[in-house]
């Protein structure tokens, strides 16, 4: 099929659904992964299934694996590998990982969460020549923040992963958030890439291809649905307006408010999930 303008991504920790993906659309632009699509992956969670849990080093090692593989797949393209945070990682213990991770592949864009302590890490992390993706992205106040933060970056060093799914799962409109941060990106430098991720359907693949945004993320069935030519006709959901925000991309990066609940909870859940997978989370 014809490829777009904006990149595509697999959202996905199985090696096997890059396969099927590549063939059945002849390219791809990157793959996304993170804890909870590592925990999915049919080994991992076999392993779970039949009571036989990971040590830290084992699951660190199957992660590595998974992620080489990909690589070596898709070897001109991108490969996003998350760190593992929940509320007490520091700055300190998201960069030693990330230095980890880094290593690993050639083509590494290593996750931080869009936090004061992901921030600090990703600032850091480009000094040393890593490229990051900020992700759990949700407002237009932490896409500011991540522009701020990471000034003087080259274009393709820095993604931002807005999850517009999430924010449609409470009504909320979240192809708008993009449309508000492409406007407010608009007048920058352009270093900052963005990612759209959490993607749930064609519907929203669609539009974002109408966008033109740099980059979007969905899981296999999404990108087969739309590579075997199925379209977006079904109604969609009325969803509540995201007002833009006129936030200037030249303030202090801590001066933005960086909080939000989906993040909150998205932090939470990835690292619940990578827990479960360990030893000393079975009783």
């Amino acid at each position: 099929m014809k490829r777009p303008g904006t990149k595509i991504f697999l959202d996905s920790g199985d090696p096997e659904e890059t396969k099927t993906v590549l063939k059945a659309l002849g390219w791809l632009d990157g793959q996304t992964t993170n804890p909870t699509l590592i925990a999915k992956s049919p080994e991992a969670a076999a392993r779970k299934e039949q009571g036989q849990p990971f040590t830290n080093e084992e699951l660190l090692e199957f992660y590595q694996h998974v992620v080489q593989k990909i690589s070596h797949l898709i070897p001109q393209g991108s490969v996003s590998i998350e760190t593992y945070a929940d509320r007490t990682t520091t700055a300190a213990d998201m960069l030693n990982q990330a230095r980890q991770f880094n290593a690993w592949i050639p083509n590494a864009h290593i996750k931080f969460p869009t936090t004061a302590e992901g921030l600090k890490a990703a600032q850091q992390a480009l000094a040393e020549g890593i490229r990051v993706n900020m992700t759990l992205v949700f407002s237009q106040a932490q896409a500011a923040a991540v522009y701020a933060a990471t000034a003087g970056a080259k274009r393709g060093d820095v993604f931002l992963s807005p999850f517009i799914g999430r924010l449609d799962d409470i009504g909320q409109n979240g192809i708008e958030l993009i449309r508000n941060i492409q406007r407010m990106y608009f007048g920058g430098d352009g270093h900052v890439m963005v990612l759209a991720a959490s993607i749930r359907s064609i519907a929203p693949l669609q539009s974002l291809l109408g966008l033109k945004v740099d980059i979007t993320t969905a899981p296999a069935k999404v990108l087969l649905a739309w590579a075997g030519g199925k379209d977006a006709s079904a109604a969609l959901t009325q969803l509540k307006s995201i007002p833009d925000e006129a936030l200037s991309l030249n303030a202090d990066w801590q001066s933005f408010d960086l909080h939000h609940e989906l993040t909150d909870k998205g932090i939470a859940k990835f690292s619940e999930d990578w827990n479960s997978l360990l030893q000393a989370a079975v009783k």
